[in-house]
């Protein structure tokens, strides 16, 4: 059963070319909407779809993906054409090599930057299953320099996971946050409704461990969630809500949560 606790204030993230969908969804007003920072498309495009967001009532929050920014000037450019309020997702990203001053997310919250140009809530991400290229307490010693930048510079931190599909190793990293004295809210990556060969690709490259029993995941999340709202404590977790990454396209992820969680 799940509560309001969880399915208020749920998230998606798209694309820039997701964005020509907007229009046949039916989002809630003040959903925050998170735009990745994708390789083949360019500031103009996650611009235009920062601004689409925002003319629908919606919250745009675009990622900055660090190692891809070329210069502070790019940077403070972006930055100063987006839609208010200003939010955004802070991440290294994937290239090996920086294209320019940032070498990681926190580079960028110390840029002094953000703040600079309005942005009032940043978010960072979190990998409740580890990540390929990291170590675990190099995971936990970056999380909380990048919170404990944030707080020094007046800027609201939220994170948001890795998707997932098995609730059990979410819930637990959040109680391992928890001890930490780590109290930001949490979005739990949740995967949208999409095909098993696609889901099991973006596993595969994310690095996503925890699959279905036959080695395949599941085509809808609804025993992820249903696993999730069982095991969610507020007193063990604090606050918590989900992200949804819609694999198989915007709509089909909005009409899933409109049919399963909203109805």
């Amino acid at each position: 059963m799940f509560t309001a606790a969880l399915i208020d204030d749920f998230s998606v993230e798209i694309t820039g070319r997701d964005a020509t969908e907007l229009e046949a969804v039916a989002l809630p007003a003040g959903t925050r909407v998170n735009v990745t920072f994708l390789g083949h498309e360019d500031a103009a495009t996650r611009l235009a779809t920062a601004r689409a967001i925002a003319t629908r009532g919606l919250i745009a929050v675009p990622h900055l993906s660090a190692r891809r920014l070329s210069s502070r000037t790019e940077l403070a450019s972006f930055l100063a054409a987006l839609p208010s309020p200003a939010d955004v997702f802070v991440v290294g990203g994937d290239p090996a090599t920086p294209h320019g001053p940032f070498g990681d997310a926190l580079s960028v919250i110390e840029s002094g930057l953000l703040e600079e140009y309005g942005v009032e809530r940043v978010s960072i991400a979190g990998y409740p299953e580890g990540h390929p290229g990291l170590p675990e307490p190099v995971l936990w010693s970056s999380l909380e320099a990048k919170l404990a930048a944030l707080r020094a510079r007046g800027l609201e931190g939220e994170i948001i996971t890795q998707f997932g599909f098995d609730a059990d190793p979410v819930l637990d990293w959040i109680a391992a946050l928890r001890s930490h004295g780590i109290e930001v809210p949490v979005r739990v990556g949740v995967p949208g409704p999409a095909g098993a060969g696609r889901l099991l690709r973006y596993a595969t490259r994310f690095g996503v461990r925890t699959l279905a029993a036959n080695g395949l995941p599941p085509a809808t999340p609804d025993g992820f969630l249903d696993a999730l709202a069982t095991d969610y404590h507020p007193a063990d977790h604090g606050l918590v809500k989900l992200h949804f990454y819609p694999f198989g396209g915007l709509r089909a992820t909005v009409d899933w949560i409109g049919a399963t969680l909203l109805r």
